[in-house]
């Protein structure tokens, strides 16, 4: 749950463009979410965009991270603007205009070992 009062749909205040230069780490919607929360609670996040369809969410992180991405799950490309079918959960801010990729890998992993304990402790219970 947001309760940095960061949390808006659609374009941000400035517009849709994308903050600087950059690529997108995009993962699942359920990972994304728990790395956001690991990530605002520790180093920081920067702008995430989520698709209109909410399956998936979107890092910005700076150029060149692409070349280097080997995250099972997810994949980095060149940034795009969000159109009408998505937009930001967390908007730019001048303080972080992107995610430093060796900090978002570790708050990924941390995210899928979290989902992977509580589908088993949910698996558990359910039997």
């Amino acid at each position: 749950m947001d309760t940095s009062g960061t949390h808006r749909s659609g374009p941000s205040p400035e517009g849709s463009e994308l903050p600087v230069s950059c690529e997108l780490v995009t993962v699942p919607a359920r990972q994304g979410l728990e790395a956001v929360d690991l990530l605002r609670h520790g180093s920081g996040v920067g702008p995430v965009l989520h698709a209109g369809d909410g399956a998936s969410l979107g890092f910005l992180v700076p150029p060149g991270t692409a070349a280097g991405w080997d995250v099972p799950g997810s994949s980095c490309t060149s940034a795009v603007a969000p159109g009408a079918d998505g937009g930001w959960l967390v908007p730019p801010r001048e303080e972080t205009a992107v995610t430093d990729p060796a900090v978002l890998r570790d708050a990924l992993g941390r995210a899928a070992r979290t989902i992977e304990l509580a589908d088993g402790y949910l698996g558990l219970r359910a039997r």
